[in-house]
């Protein structure tokens, strides 16, 4: 289904420059922009994704990954088609660089199916798998009800979205996890067609309104350094050292064949960001601790098995020193 959009502008009677994100792209009547989800059709701007869904999961909490938004809740995630990166290490690149087959789903409906599934423990809606900045009209619209019917909204980004259009979604999402990708303006050129500067402060925005935790990909002999682990760490103490930093491990996928993350790479990388951060946790990488421990006293406050957890301190502050965290607790 298509829907007019609302962050374009007109240049003449056959061009118009899209809004919604960073590219601003200038599109021509019965084209699109690089996403391909936004086309010029009788001079004006529309989603052609509007409420087509190629996924729908109810996931852990966890596995977002979430892992101090409610732990050991489960949530209802939903995808479409459409990405505005072409990164070439996509994990979904089926439905992120492709057209999938796709069913429409309304918002009534959308919401019907998540509010079914709170017998399962699930507490809202999760906009995930392509990027649901591309989606961004429907998500919208469905963030809204989900306020409106006591539904949490979770957002998976990966950040490359203009300030206007973020700051207009923020106030019905409660959760964000974003992807950090590197912290190199080369690497955000060359491998993903956008740029850094733009995340950064998507995530300082972001991170004044809702929960945020972020994620990076530690890609063999791209941004797998120590240098770039510091240079990360360093940037998100600045915002706040309690955001938590999920370092995840590499396989090859996609476009890119280099071998998988070295796993003892991973985890001492994982050591030298909690040099500068409260909460790393490592990804893709079995018979690792990922527990939560309270950055005062060392308290066992969430105990995890892959996406199983197990919140022993149902809390936003540590019971045992009273510290205070940076935990949603259910």
């Amino acid at each position: 289904m298509k829907k007019l959009v609302e962050f374009y502008e007109k240049l003449d009677d056959e061009t118009i420059r899209c809004r919604l994100c960073p590219h601003n792209c200038t599109i021509k009547e019965g084209k699109s922009g690089m996403c391909g989800v936004r086309e010029v059709e009788d001079g004006k701007l529309w989603a052609i994704n509007y409420g087509e869904i190629s996924a729908l999961s109810l996931d852990p909490i966890e596995k977002k990954p979430l892992f101090h938004y409610k732990p050991s809740s489960e949530i209802f995630s939903i995808g479409s088609f459409g990405c505005n990166f072409t990164c070439g290490f996509c994990q979904n690149y089926a439905i992120a660089q492709f057209r999938p087959r796709t069913e429409y789903i309304s918002v009534d409906e959308i919401i019907e199916r998540a509010i079914e599934y709170k017998s399962q423990d699930n507490i809202g809606i999760a906009f995930t798998y392509n990027e649901p900045m591309m989606y961004y009209e429907y998500m919208l619209d469905v963030a809204k009800r989900c306020k409106s019917v006591g539904l949490d909204v979770v957002v998976v980004t990966n950040g490359f979205i203009n300030e206007e259009p973020l700051k207009q979604l923020l106030p019905f999402v409660d959760a964000m996890n974003i992807d950090l990708k590197s912290f190199s303006e080369d690497f955000y050129r060359q491998e993903c067609s956008g740029n850094l500067e733009d995340i950064l402060r998507t995530i300082e925005i972001a991170s004044q309104k809702c929960h945020v935790e972020l994620t990076t990909l530690l890609i063999t002999d791209h941004n797998d350094t120590e240098q770039e682990v510091r240079k990360i760490g360093a940037f998100i103490a600045s915002v706040d050292k309690n955001i938590p930093l999920h370092l995840s491990r590499y396989y090859p996928t996609y476009k890119f064949k280099e071998e998988a993350t070295n796993i003892e790479k991973v985890k001492k990388l994982a050591e030298i960001a909690r040099e500068y951060l409260n909460y790393v946790y490592v990804g893709n990488i079995l018979d690792t601790d990922n527990n939560t421990y309270c950055p005062n006293c060392d308290q066992l406050l969430v105990e995890r098995s892959v996406y199983d957890a197990v919140d022993k301190n149902r809390s936003d502050h540590c019971k045992n020193c009273g510290q205070i965290l940076s935990i949603v607790p259910k």
